[in-house]
Order: structure tokens, then C-alpha cells, then sequence
């Protein structure tokens, strides 16, 4: 049976990719979270109440 159907893609490549997409993203998310904590730190937005 061909294991290529409907995505054109083996497990075993859709597991590289998966692998290089999660790598990705996980470092996307960890620079985001770096830059929401370096801004907090500057200037907070939450509890500061309005025009403070």
C-alpha cells in the first residue's frame, strides 16, 4: 500500500518536518516570552491602573 497518500510525504519525512516546525516554534515562542518580560520589566501594563 502507498504510504504517500493524500500528503505526498512518508511518516518518516513528516516527522522531519514536524520536528523542524516544533524547533521553530519553540523558539519563536521563547523570544516572545523573553521580550513580553524585558517590556514588563521597562513599563508594566497590567495592575499599573490608567494614566500611571
Amino acid at each position: 500500500m502507498n504510504e504517500r497518500i493524500g500528503t505526498h510525504l512518508t511518516p518518516e519525512e513528516a516527522q522531519e518536518i514536524h520536528k523542524g516546525f516544533m524547533g521553530t516554534f519553540t523558539l519563536y515562542v521563547v523570544i516572545a516570552i523573553v521580550a513580553h518580560a524585558l517590556m514588563w520589566a521597562y513599563k508594566p501594563w497590567i495592575g499599573a491602573g490608567f494614566g500611571q
